[in-house]
């Protein structure tokens, strides 16, 4: 089958990056002629499993985003203050770039908007994926792009929406349309070959391995790249046998980074602290000689410290579509612990059909409370090795059962 990927971001970093890249891997994987069509301006750094990528050319036209963050050589503009001119230039550059690639039997394109308006601009059938960030950060209160958003995704053949949450979501900020009825709910997915269990000695020598790979970054001047250093400092850091706490996300107070600062100062563990974000500097100032912040890293170096992690926690106050960052600890034996709502919910919902009775309250806690977070992470971290290691492989077999990439790239071509 020949398949078109749309997506018109980068390749790398989380969220809807790191979804595009491993379904464009699984599809190829599956034999599939997949093209992928993204921003990034080196693809080649990601294994795509062989898939074609193209980048479109947006003729120095602007980037629309839901949230501003850099991208070097772009102009990135939020969605909603971009004028209907500059919308509809985008949408023709990227269809026209899809268009050359024709015939294709399955076409998928990311996000409501500008992803919608994208696929029915391609003149073939075409299914939308749904993500948080533009219900959340773009099209929540705008009803002009709301009913752009309802017009377009009239013309899909399916909807797929990542939890149950997003389906509601999406219902509830574009209110009532056909496209409600063909909404189908996929589940993102984990690469379980690559986040699995490892030995101690083994993973960490392995993250060391990958840090010692990373590329310059004096005086953290690009806050996308690893700092640098982190090889020595993780080497340090890690050593031993002290219970370790790891967060992975963006350093804001939408994802309760500050939140889980505070939780730490009544929890007996070392804790890692992966990405940028806004609070960056302030929380290098709260944290003490326990935390070790790392600037932000890749799959390859995640694959390798979520196994070394005794505990993985995802604070966000912000509705989320789903953990991804937590289903890919728990593949690796990490036991997630999850701030009780939306998407992050569904996940702690799925943990509990595998885990023991009696530790089924390890999965959540309850959203932005740190003395609640504290009690949980300390409950996982005091477990006899005995009973964290049923928790552990509870984890890792919940994520095997439910949310592979390969069950999630056959669920969306039958959706």
């Amino acid at each position: 089958m020949r398949i078109l990927l749309w997506h018109g971001y980068l390749l790398g970093g989380t969220g809807s990056n790191v979804y595009t890249r491993s379904l464009a891997r699984a599809w190829s994987r599956l034999g599939h002629d997949v093209v992928v069509f993204s921003q990034d301006p080196e693809p080649e750094r990601f294994d795509l499993g062989g898939a074609t990528v193209v980048r479109p050319d947006l003729g120095g036209g602007p980037l629309p985003v839901f949230v501003l963050d850099r991208y070097e050589d772009l102009d990135a503009r939020l969605l909603q203050d971009l004028t209907p001119a500059e919308r509809a230039a985008f949408v023709e550059r990227n269809a026209a770039a899809v268009r050359e690639h024709l015939p294709a039997d399955f076409l998928l394109v990311n996000h409501v908007l500008l992803g919608a308006p994208v696929g029915a601009a391609v003149g073939m059938p075409f299914t939308v994926k749904a993500h948080g960030s533009e219900l959340e950060f773009s099209l929540r209160g705008n009803a002009e792009l709301a009913a752009w958003a309802r017009e377009t995704l009239g013309q899909a053949s399916a909807v797929v929406a990542g939890s149950e949450h997003i389906e509601r979501v999406l219902e509830e900020v574009l209110g009532p349309g056909d496209h409600l009825a063909r909404v189908r709910v996929v589940p993102p997915g984990v690469d379980v070959d690559a986040f699995r269990p490892q030995p101690r000695g083994e993973a960490l020598a392995a993250l060391v391995a990958e840090a010692r790979r990373d590329p310059p970054n004096p005086g953290r001047r690009f806050e996308r790249l690893p700092d640098e250093g982190n090889a020595e400092r993780l080497a340090a850091f890690l050593a031993g046998d002290e219970p370790t706490l790891v967060y992975v996300g963006k350093l804001s107070r939408e994802k309760g980074a500050d939140l889980l600062v505070d939780a730490l100062e009544q929890v007996d563990a070392r804790a890692v602290l992966v990405g940028f974000g806004p609070l960056r500097d302030e929380l290098a100032e709260r944290a003490g000689e326990r935390v070790l912040l790392t600037g932000p890293l890749e799959h390859r170096h995640l694959m390798h410290l979520f196994a070394l992690a005794d505990v993985s926690v995802t604070p966000s106050v912000f509705p989320e579509a789903f953990g991804m960052v937590a289903a890919e600890a728990a593949a690796a034996g990490s036991p997630p612990l999850v701030a009780r709502h939306s998407g992050l919910a569904e996940i702690a919902a799925g943990l509990e059909e595998e885990y023991p009775a009696e530790h089924r309250g390890l999965t959540s806690f309850a959203t932005g409370d740190p003395h609640d977070l504290a009690a949980k992470a300390n409950a996982i971290l005091g477990l006899p090795r005995g009973e964290w290691a049923r928790l552990s492989e509870a984890a890792r077999r919940t994520v095997v059962r439910r949310w592979s990439w390969e069950h999630v790239a056959g669920s969306i071509l039958s959706s």
